[in-house]
């Protein structure tokens, strides 16, 4: 891909990712976008596709001393996704990563209940659920995600994001019912790159878009 402009913000590539899945014709049922950045696709998909939209929530589990390095990731239910070569590769312990995992759990819970406030969690059963974000590199929130509704009564659970590498999209793939992604380029430094305007999305902005 010569062009790595591809979308020129996160509202734009959620429109595009809404007809992709409308031309799929996969009867999507709700929208779960993961905050923050996927809210704002979440938002433009969910309207696209006339669905309903809520959210799920998972937080990264860094590497020591290296917290953006991900070597796991865990959902606000407790389901946890652990990377076991990034966690040997960085000298991680199991002391280490179940502290973390609790630490990380707590946050991921606080997080949807501020989002959520008073509304319930959403009904999934028997429902085609569509996980929305604004890209994936390692992909390790989307995977601790995709395994907590893999535990619910969801008929089928699909990933729809703009842009991944290759091979984190070819494992998700083993992970969802189907995954849809725009773009799939071979040189692949971070979701920012194929964003002309990548803003962090502030928890107000994000809560904006549940409550439209």
């Amino acid at each position: 891909m010569a062009d790595s402009h591809r979308f020129t913000d996160r509202t734009q590539a959620g429109e595009q990712l809404g007809d992709a899945l409308r031309e799929r014709d996969l009867h999507v049922d709700i929208v779960l976008a993961i905050p923050r950045g996927g809210l704002p696709l979440g938002r433009a998909v969910a309207d696209a596709l006339d669905v309903p939209l809520d959210i799920v929530v998972a937080s990264k589990i860094g590497a020591p001393g290296n917290p953006e390095y991900a070597i796991g990731a865990v959902a606000s239910d407790g389901t946890v996704w652990r990377n076991e070569e990034a966690f040997r590769g960085t000298g991680s312990n199991e002391e280490y990563f179940e502290n973390e995992r609790t630490k990380e759990a707590e946050n991921a819970r606080q997080k949807a209940d501020r989002y959520r406030g008073d509304r319930p969690e959403p009904d999934l059963a028997g429902k085609t659920v569509a996980v929305v974000d604004d890209g994936v590199a390692t992909g390790s929130t989307a995977r601790a995600c995709l395994k907590m509704l893999g535990e619910t009564d969801a008929e089928r659970i699909v990933l729809a994001v703009p842009v991944g590498p290759p091979d984190s999209i070819d494992e998700l793939e083993a992970m969802a019912d189907e995954v849809v992604c725009l773009e799939t380029p071979s040189s692949f430094r971070g979701v920012g790159q194929f964003y002309d305007r990548f803003e962090q999305v502030s928890d107000e902005e994000a809560m904006a878009y549940l409550e439209e």
